[in-house]
């Protein structure tokens, strides 16, 4: 027995040397370059199954779960990896309703999720640098249909997805379940030359060596070719996996010593039921004195068997998600996090109510965010000048928001609520008012005997101070004037009287007089009947009107006093293009604006009194308070009076 052992150092050895200078294929054989192809086929070609690969690009409208892509029950090799990063997230759920990863608006940690059969990796990089988009890999097979959806907020980035289906005529995945590719290499080599059922024969009567203590049959090998490799269970436990210098051998096995269970190992978790194994050591079989694992045969070692520990549910806890990104790419934001009461049993954490988490302090969902600070309001230029000479108007600035490094930008990129003011109001103080008349109507009213003329009189403000202008007061001008044609014979005709005003406002609308058969002598009038005038052509006593556009007309005041009584003065009035609803406007004919300035009094000064230039009027006072000694009736009816206001009005003029 001792001497079969030491006699295994050499083929040791010679199994380490060889381990280290040849590679192992997915075949467990030793130098063999076979590997596994998507198929799962050990030295396959790929032609044993479908690979499916796609990328889900539509453009989604809605806010919510859109479905991207179907996994078929059996499928193998399960990638589903969004393009790049964003904002969305993606989602499992069976077709059976059972949600796996993100369902329900519940959006779970990065980790290992089981659904379908099998075990789905979720992951989503968190570095700020990194574009990388969130995805699910599965290595399979799934035992039912699974649908991936997105979970769409923002543009589709783009959703790559790629599965393997067994074909009808693939082969069965060759690679022992024991082994993957890749995986450190222990185990037993048998030569080539042995048929397999040579080396199941061989592997059998190992297994009967090993189970009445004795060492495994050894081969060894000085050239370089190919070994089928037997599995690491194969070895004695106690065999050693490193080349080491030989060491004393421990003392022959016998019945004097056995394997006995001491106690059990720590249960894996504190709670929500984990897992412990009874632990068996080598002992005396009288004294029950523990000795070395040597002193008992490794081959007869109990297996140990996972037993169920801790099985009651641990206590719920809040399981706090990643903060969103921040409502604002700079100044104060928004960001977001789920939190849920989850509680853990049986290595899967579940969603419970939260009132499971009322011992806790429930962590805040929501907490405010400043990436950057925000562009500026600057203000660009000073204040304009106030709208109106006089009384209240408006004046502006320019204000505009301004980035980090001074260009301007949309007004959106600052906040609105500190923005300083760009327009306000100015009182420049009361305005000056002064009458503004037309010219009087060139036709009479009356074609024979009297009539009148007529002109518009309307009270404005008086922007230009610096004229002479009297302010509006109570003395309107009259806004009609008598006028005669001459005396009218006595003839039968018919008489139109004025037009009423036009039915509407503006538009076409209609004007209406009375027409009346009349005789007319020389100072009065004699109303007929109609059918006196009946051989005479009536005049219409309705007639269409239209009041716009009725174009601008020039307005202006009344002349000023003369600057002089004599020897030449200049009087002046304001002159202005009023609209329709009486504003200022442009449109009249510059040619037609009547004169602004024009001398008066040019004749020379006369210093002794004219004996004919008397008051006739009792009450010139009230004359002259009321300015009339304009209108050459009470020029003349109070002549002095008149005289001397003129006088000291033009020593005021003149002074100035």
């Amino acid at each position: 027995m001792t001497e079969v052992e030491d006699n295994s150092w050499p083929c040791l050895l010679q199994l380490r040397h060889i381990e280290t200078s040849q590679s192992i294929g997915c075949d467990d054989y030793l130098g063999s370059d076979k590997v596994v192809d998507k198929c799962g086929v050990c030295g396959g070609d790929n032609t044993g199954c479908q690979v499916v690969s796609g990328v889900f690009k539509h453009a989604l409208t809605s806010l919510g779960y859109h479905r991207v892509v179907e996994i078929p029950q059996g499928a193998t090799k399960i990638n589903i990896t969004e393009m790049y990063k964003s904002n969305n997230y993606l989602a499992l759920r069976s077709r059976s309703g059972r949600s796996i990863i993100n369902g329900n608006w519940a959006i779970d940690r990065p980790g290992k999720y089981e659904g379908g059969g099998t075990m789905f990796t979720y992951k989503r990089p968190n570095e700020i640098s990194s574009t990388a988009g969130e995805s699910f890999l599965a290595e399979g097979p799934t035992n039912e249909i699974l649908d991936v959806y997105m979970i769409h907020q923002q543009p589709n980035p783009g959703v790559h997805y790629e599965y393997v289906i067994m074909g009808n005529n693939a082969i069965s995945p060759q690679v022992p379940p024991h082994r993957r590719p890749g995986e450190p290499f222990n185990g037993q080599l048998v030569p080539e030359g042995r048929s397999q059922q040579e080396g199941k024969e061989k592997e059998g009567d190992q297994e009967k060596a090993d189970a009445h203590g004795g060492a495994p049959e050894m081969f060894t090998s000085e050239s370089a070719q190919t070994f089928p490799v037997r599995q690491p269970d194969r070895f004695s436990p106690h065999r050693p996996d490193s080349v080491v210098p030989p060491a004393p051998q421990p003392p022959r096995r016998s019945r004097d010593h056995n394997w006995k269970q001491l106690g059990t190992s720590e249960c894996s978790t504190t709670c929500g039921k984990g897992s412990q194994y009874p632990i068996f050591r080598c002992v005396h079989r009288n004294t029950h004195e523990e000795v070395p694992e040597s002193y008992c045969d490794s081959t007869m070692k109990p297996t140990p068997e996972e037993e169920p520990c801790n099985i009651f549910p641990c206590p719920a806890f809040w399981d706090i998600g990643e903060w969103s990104e921040c409502s604002k790419t700079c100044g104060l934001g928004m960001q977001h996090r789920q939190v849920l009461c989850r509680q853990v049993y049986a290595n899967r954490s579940l969603t419970v109510q939260p009132y499971r988490c009322q011992h806790l302090e429930k962590p805040d969902t929501a907490s405010t965010c400043q990436l950057k600070i925000c562009s500026e309001w600057q203000i660009r230029t000073d204040w304009t000048s106030c709208s109106v000479p006089c009384g209240v108007g408006q004046r502006t600035r320019d204000v505009k928001c301004v980035s980090n490094i001074g260009d301007v930008v949309d007004d959106e990129e600052c906040n609105m609520k500190l923005r300083p003011n760009d327009i306000e109001n100015c009182d420049m103080g009361p305005c000056a008012k002064s009458w503004f008349l037309t010219e009087w109507s060139e036709r009479c009213s009356a074609e024979c005997g009297a009539g009148v003329r007529t002109r518009s009189v309307v009270c404005m403000t008086n922007h230009v101070g610096s004229l002479p202008l009297e302010g509006c007061g109570s003395n309107r001008p009259a806004d009609a004037t008598p006028c005669d044609n001459g005396p009218c014979t006595g003839k039968v005709e018919w008489f139109a009287g004025s037009w009423s005003q036009c039915s509407i406002e503006c538009g076409s609308g209609t004007q209406q007089r009375e027409v009346i058969c009349v005789r007319k002598n020389t100072d009065t009038f004699e109303v007929l009947d109609p059918y006196e005038c009946s051989f005479l052509e009536k005049p219409p006593s309705q007639q269409p009107c239209h009041l716009k556009p009725c174009g601008a007309k020039w307005f202006n005041t009344e002349w000023s006093m003369c600057s002089k009584s004599c020897q030449g003065g200049f009087r002046v009035r304001e002159v202005r293009c009023l609209a329709d609803d009486m504003t200022l406007s442009n449109l009249c004919d510059p040619q037609l604006k009547p004169e602004e300035k024009e001398s008066c009094n040019p004749q020379d000064c006369v210093p002794e009194v004219d004996e004919n230039c008397k008051d006739r009027y009792y009450n010139c006072n009230v004359v002259v308070q009321a300015r009339l000694c304009v209108y050459n009736y009470y020029k003349t009816a109070c002549c002095a009076s008149c005289t001397r206001v003129a006088s000291r009005h033009s020593g005021f003029l003149g002074s100035r």
